[in-house]
């Protein structure tokens, strides 16, 4: 699979594309709540997608994302995050990954451009997987943080008797 040749591209190159995302991310108007995750977290997921990307997108079931990305997104809830600037760091990732796709590919043949269309169909799926699944969490996060505030609301207004 050829997808599979472009995908340890990606994997060769970690250091450099955290880095670049990082900047990338961080430097970002859309992006600028998550200065309230601390740089290493940060700096750690932006690795773990690259590190892991083939087994993300060869190996790993629906699953496993669906646990790794609800945690995440109840993270990013807790930490008091945007949503809108949580998933648009997801979204600056996934364009990431693409256009670097784009500019090492290298298509020079048939067969490597349909590697390389593959691995984009499969990054599309993958990112679209992790944008619902963060949502859930955040949302489950954001929901179960409303709630306790809530009861403690209404636990202050009753009076003692």
């Amino acid at each position: 699979m050829l997808a599979v040749r472009l995908v340890r591209l990606i994997e060769n190159h970690i250091e450099q594309l955290s880095r670049d995302l990082s900047e990338k991310v961080w430097s970002s108007p859309r992006c600028s709540d998550l200065n309230k995750v601390p740089v290493k977290e940060l700096e750690a997921r932006t690795r773990e997608i690259y590190r892991n990307l083939s087994d993300w997108l060869l190996d790993k079931t629906e699953t496993q994302v669906e646990r790794r990305y609800t945690e995440l997104g109840a993270a990013r809830a807790q930490q008091g995050v945007a949503y809108s600037h949580f998933v648009w760091a997801i979204i600056a990732t996934k364009e990431h990954v693409r256009d670097f796709v784009e500019r090492e590919g290298l298509s020079d043949s048939a067969m490597e451009l349909h590697g390389q269309l593959e691995l984009m169909h499969l990054l599309g799926q993958f990112f679209n997987l992790v944008l619902y699944y963060a949502a859930v969490g955040y949302e489950n996060e954001r929901n179960s943080i409303g709630g306790k505030q809530q009861r403690r609301k209404e636990d202050g207004q009753r009076k003692p008797t």
